[in-house]
């Protein structure tokens, strides 16, 4: 099987995995996964039901959103994954959602805080908001510019370490080196926000982790020193 095939199979698959989290209603998400060895990005088709999708059905574009493979329109966020993966080397694969709970932060334009070990067991820091887009952003290129504000918000560091972002007004998006861990980050970027949500509901006073917490749940599990979870089996 060809790198092309794999990643059309694995995009498949973390696309019928939203409405098994239930992250989606109807067909309101997509995911979408790059290989940039051959300059291919492969993406849902656009409003096409999970049940109903087949491998056959993932449309493959090129980075500069040219369709060349594929008989359906791809997904009309296109745009946005791809000034994403153009711009963040790292990523394999890009998430969005309207899942309730973290569009609900979007729709307020808050960003979701640090305020318990499990936003830091992966995310260092908080999830960001985007700013408004502004009418000349909405009326223009809007899909393309929504990437370009997430760029925006984003700045330069590295996108792994908080691998998601709230759009404005409009809902999340999270990434992941691969596919299926873009809708792993979404899985958990929902837990978190409900967890925000209530917490501040109970003690709407309560300030963010201290940063030796943050820092020891998030390092545990991430980077040379971590050591939650089993080591990785002898091939």
């Amino acid at each position: 099987m060809s790198e092309l095939q794999d990643l059309k199979e694995a995009v498949l698959l973390a696309n019928r995995l939203l409405p098994h989290h239930r992250l989606v209603t109807l067909t309101w998400g997509n995911v979408s996964g790059v290989l940039r060895s051959q300059g291919m990005m492969v993406i849902k088709p656009s409003g096409v039901d999970y049940d109903a999708l087949t491998v056959d059905d993932m449309v493959v574009v090129d980075l500069d959103g040219h369709r060349v493979e594929g008989d359906r329109n791809p997904s009309s966020d296109t745009p946005t994954h791809l000034v994403l993966y153009r711009h963040f080397s790292t990523l394999g694969g890009i998430c969005h959602t309207h899942s309730p709970w973290a569009t609900s932060w979007a729709q307020a334009g808050l960003a979701i805080p640090p305020l318990g070990t499990t936003h830091a067991d992966h995310f260092y820091g908080a999830v960001p908001c985007t700013r408004r887009l502004s009418p000349d952003e909405i009326q223009g290129a809007y899909e393309r510019e929504t990437g370009k504000v997430i760029v925006e918000t984003l700045g330069n560091p590295d996108p792994l370490a908080v691998p998601a972002v709230l759009v404005h007004g409009h809902g999340p998006f999270t990434w992941g080196r691969d596919p299926l861990e873009a809708v792993h980050h979404a899985v958990i970027l929902e837990e978190v926000a409900k967890m925000a949500y209530h917490t501040w509901m109970l003690n709407p006073h309560l300030a963010s982790v201290p940063r030796s917490l943050l820092d020891r749940h998030y390092y545990r599990k991430h980077g040379p020193n971590a050591y939650y979870g089993q080591p990785p089996e002898a091939s």
